[in-house]
């Protein structure tokens, strides 16, 4: 995936560092003591999302709170997704280089909302495949509803040609956290490397 992906990306790559300096250099200039102005949808102040205890990959149970002082971008998805998740995450490895040397406080979580068929050996092969330092997180089948609906998305199992071969329509989005873990954004799919890596520098500061 990250082969067949990389080459275009590369491609850009230049030209959309670039562009993410220009656009925080450009806020920076301008805003004085603004309120920072996001291409994503500013959520601030939402009473949803605060929290999770949910195993990784390597299971061992992970808070929000591991991540203080990460700015940290939390995605629903699963393995067998045939291009939402697959773009969604290689964006986040491109974002993670466009933010140069601060590409190091960024932590995604990817949340399986298919745990029967995504087994914590798959879902760290399926990371391993955008960046080392992503993580999946697994909650129980029991578990799956409520985090759902803690972080009001969607998911529904639908029925294939047999048992093993359903597939999962999810919510696209991500929520972004700043680095005092406060939900601050939501992202729509698609937005792109450079406004995400934008919006995340802003973040950063």
């Amino acid at each position: 995936m990250n082969h067949f992906l990389g080459a275009a990306m590369t491609r850009r790559r230049l030209g959309a560092a670039l562009l993410v300096a220009t656009m925080v250099t450009g806020f920076l200039a301008g805003c004085g003591e603004q309120k920072p102005t996001f291409s994503s949808i500013d959520i601030t102040g939402a009473d949803y999302g605060k929290n999770f205890a949910l195993p990784d990959h390597n299971g061992q149970v992970r808070h929000l709170t591991d991540f203080a002082g990460k700015v940290v971008v939390v995605f629903f998805g699963y393995t067998q997704c045939p291009d939402v998740c697959p773009t969604t995450l290689a964006e986040l490895a491109e974002v993670k280089k466009l933010l140069g040397k601060d590409g190091e406080r960024l932590q995604a979580l990817f949340v399986t909302v298919d745990p029967e068929r995504d087994t914590p050996e798959l879902l760290k092969a399926y990371m391993a495949n955008f960046d080392p330092s992503f993580l999946a997180l697994r909650p129980a089948p029991q578990e799956l509803e409520g985090v759902a609906k803690d972080f009001k998305i969607y998911y529904k199992k639908v029925p294939g040609a047999s048992a093993t071969s359903y597939t999962m329509d999810h919510s696209a989005g991500s929520y972004i956290f700043d680095t005092q873990g406060q939900l601050r954004l939501f992202t729509r799919y698609g937005s792109g490397a450079p406004v995400l890596a934008a919006d995340i520098a802003l973040l950063m500061r």
